[in-house]
């Protein structure tokens, strides 16, 4: 309670400030934005928003029209509700417009800076999205997976066999969580991370829930930057901490396989992470970092629903 009063005074004296900075320079020009409701001080329209905003901004179009600007906080956003409008955007302006928002927690470790989600669209973007769409996400690479894909699938069917002839339940969340780990880790490491059999992949997957959680939950960071230094939430200290153990993790995981290929010991993996460290080699401008934080990207759409796996993984089988 403390705190919520501590951060009002501080919004306040920022407000009166800005107000007193206003008034100064009254007569330079404000930008021309799209109509939208008039804001509040200090937290602008943010309460026009309501539990349901998805519903809210349909609400709010009726009356402002398919572009309409909005003040949350001290962000200015412009909200496109238009067919039309959404496919010029997306379409025919997308290079203009492709640059995210980022979260304030997403600057725990630098993620911003090295993420292809999260990069502006530049050199360092473009170098990284032609390494992996030339040597990841090819349609060759692609079809070579499905081996494993097959693989996988048969390795569940035998893991849900076992447990039938023993008359033990099957977790079926659990298991298909498993085998899904188990094949992406496998296309990246060319090791399974879950024995379907332990329970040694709850760490992980606590791990993996818990990014995803403080990367979804509303940050006031992200609306008054004035409390970035503050956090006052605490997102980015624990994101910061999750993604330490995770590159933990991925850098031991790095390590043993920069090993194996010095002491010439290392197979034919020609995985996801053999590949990389092949392009590192070649392309000064992708390090070690850039691999660490490609492997957060993507094992971070984890956890999917049950029903999303199943349906993926005998499509591939």
């Amino acid at each position: 309670m403390e705190l919520l009063i501590l951060i009002l005074y501080i919004l306040l004296t920022i407000t009166l400030v800005r107000a007193l900075l206003s008034l100064l320079r009254w007569s330079k020009p404000s930008p021309k934005l799209p109509p939208g409701p008039v804001p509040l001080p200090v937290i602008g329209s943010l309460l026009k928003l309501g539990d349901k905003p998805h519903k809210s901004l349909a609400e709010l179009a009726k009356i402002y029209g398919p572009i309409m600007s909005l003040k949350l906080g001290q962000k200015t956003v412009v909200v496109i509700s238009s067919p039309a409008l959404a496919k010029e955007i997306l379409q025919k302006q997308d290079l203009a417009f492709s640059t995210r928002f980022i979260p304030n927690a997403i600057h725990a470790h630098g993620h911003h800076k090295y993420s292809t989600v999260y990069l502006p669209v530049a050199d360092q973007w473009r170098s990284l999205r032609k390494a992996l769409n030339s040597n990841i996400f090819s349609g060759n690479r692609l079809d070579a997976s499905q081996n494993l894909w097959r693989q996988k699938v048969q390795e569940l069917i035998q893991y849900v066999g076992k447990c039938c002839q023993e008359g033990v339940a099957v977790d079926i969340g659990s298991a298909v969580f498993k085998t899904s780990l188990n094949l992406l880790s496998s296309t990246i490491f060319s090791i399974d991370m879950a024995d379907p059999t332990q329970d040694s992949v709850q760490q992980f997957r606590h791990l993996i829930w818990q990014i995803m959680v403080e990367v979804g939950k509303p940050n006031l960071v992200d609306y008054f930057s004035i409390l970035k230094k503050i956090d006052p939430q605490g997102i980015r200290r624990r994101l910061k901490s999750h993604f330490g153990d995770i590159f933990e993790i991925f850098g031991r995981l790095i390590d043993e396989r920069l090993e194996l290929r010095r002491s010439g010991k290392s197979g034919a993996e020609n995985d996801v992470i053999d590949i990389l460290l092949n392009i590192s080699e070649e392309n000064g401008e992708i390090n070690r970092t850039h691999i660490e934080h490609l492997c957060l990207v993507c094992f971070l759409p984890f956890p999917p629903s049950t029903n999303s796996i199943i349906k993926s993984l005998f499509h591939f089988s």
